[in-house]
């Protein structure tokens, strides 16, 4: 539906379990920084929405699938890209994709991919909401 997003990430010591790899929940948090850098990209500022709105987002579905393990200081690319709209929720894709030394010649190798359904719901009462035709403006553009 809409263009993908990059957003490149490092990963660090506290990124990593006992194994030395990515703990799996990390993903979760990469994907949460991602898709913010998406919106803020499209002039959407979530902590400027929830105070003009009383409204935000919050994610109320995931399905993740593990494929390679990352490591210490491995640097990773993060997609996020629009999938569907309905009136009160989104679903977004995104990867995490190993950086390739040799930029062009080599794909970047798949680690980590997802969907997640994100919900606009009311900022205190935790109710769904319909998200506002200007930001899902700002979404497909």
């Amino acid at each position: 539906m809409g263009a993908v997003f990059l957003w490149p990430i490092r990963v660090y010591w506290e990124d990593t379990d006992a194994g030395g790899i990515v703990f799996y929940a990390n993903y979760l948090k990469f994907f949460e920084r991602a898709r913010t850098e998406w919106l803020r990209s499209l002039g959407i500022e979530q902590q400027r929405l929830k105070d003009c709105t009383g409204c935000m987002f919050v994610v109320t579905e995931t399905n993740i699938r593990y494929h390679r393990p990352a490591r210490l200081d491995d640097e990773l690319i993060v997609t996020a890209s629009l999938i569907e709209t309905g009136r009160a929720s989104m679903i977004i894709s995104q990867q995490a994709l190993l950086k390739t030394e040799q930029s062009g010649s080599l794909p970047a190798r798949l680690l980590c991919e997802g969907t997640l359904r994100i919900g606009w719901v009311h900022g205190t009462r935790l109710q769904p909401m319909r998200i506002p035709a200007s930001i899902l403006d700002s979404l497909k553009s």
